[in-house]
C-alpha cells in the first residue's frame, strides 16, 4: 500500500496490522496516533519511532486515498444506476404520503442516528449522539457489503454551532450572490 515497492518482513506486518485497524476502524473518529498505538500494543513495537512513524502515515494514507477513490467508484456507479432525480421524487412521494395520513416521517440509520433528510442519494442531514453530546451530521456515506457507512467526508456540528451557523445564513447566501454574479 504505502510508496515503497518492497518491504521488509517487519514492515508488511506492520502494514497487515495497520490495515486491520483501519478496516475494522470507525474512521470519523480514528487518528493516526490511535492507529499507531494501538499496532504497537498489538506487534509489541515501538511504533513512535520516527522511521515507523513515517512508514505508519504512509500506510494510513494510502488507506485513506484507496478509500476515497473506492467512494468515488461507488457514488459514479449508483449515480449511473439510478439518477438522482428519481430516487428524490421518490422519498418525497413516499413522504407526501406519509404526512397526508398524519404520519410523521421518522428515519434512523443503522446506527440508530434521526435522518432529517438526504441531500442527495449518498448525502445527508442526520442527529446523532456521541459522548453524551449531540451532532447534526451532514455527511456523505458509501456501500460496504450492502450496509451504509459514514465517510470521513462531512462534518459534524454541535448545537451551539448549528445556531451560529443558522444565524450567518443570510451573510452567507449574500455572499453567494456576489460570487454568482461577479
Amino acid at each position: 500500500m504505502a510508496e515503497k515497492a518492497e518491504y521488509t518482513a517487519e514492515e508488511k506486518m506492520i502494514e497487515e496490522k495497520v490495515m486491520e485497524i483501519l478496516t475494522n476502524s470507525d474512521m470519523d473518529n480514528t487518528t493516526e496516533a490511535k492507529v499507531r498505538k494501538l499496532a504497537s500494543e498489538q506487534l509489541g513495537l515501538d511504533l513512535s519511532q520516527p522511521n515507523y512513524k513515517k512508514f505508519v502515515r504512509q500506510v494510513v494514507n494510502s488507506f485513506i486515498i484507496a478509500q476515497d477513490e473506492e467512494e468515488n467508484q461507488n457514488q459514479q456507479e449508483v449515480e449511473k444506476l439510478v439518477p438522482e432525480e428519481e430516487v428524490a421524487e421518490e422519498k418525497k412521494e413516499v413522504a407526501v404520503e406519509k404526512q397526508e395520513r398524519g404520519e410523521r416521517a421518522k428515519e434512523y440509520d443503522d446506527n440508530g442516528d434521526l435522518i432529517i433528510c438526504h441531500l442527495s442519494v449518498k448525502r445527508r442531514v442526520s442527529w446523532s449522539e456521541f459522548k453524551g453530546r449531540s451532532f447534526l451530521s451532514i455527511r456523505e456515506y458509501y456501500d460496504k457489503n450492502g450496509k451504509e457507512l459514514p465517510s470521513a467526508k462531512g462534518i459534524a456540528l454541535s448545537a451551539e454551532q448549528w445556531a451560529r451557523l443558522k444565524e450567518n445564513v443570510p451573510a452567507i447566501e449574500e455572499a453567494i450572490k456576489k460570487i454568482s454574479s461577479g
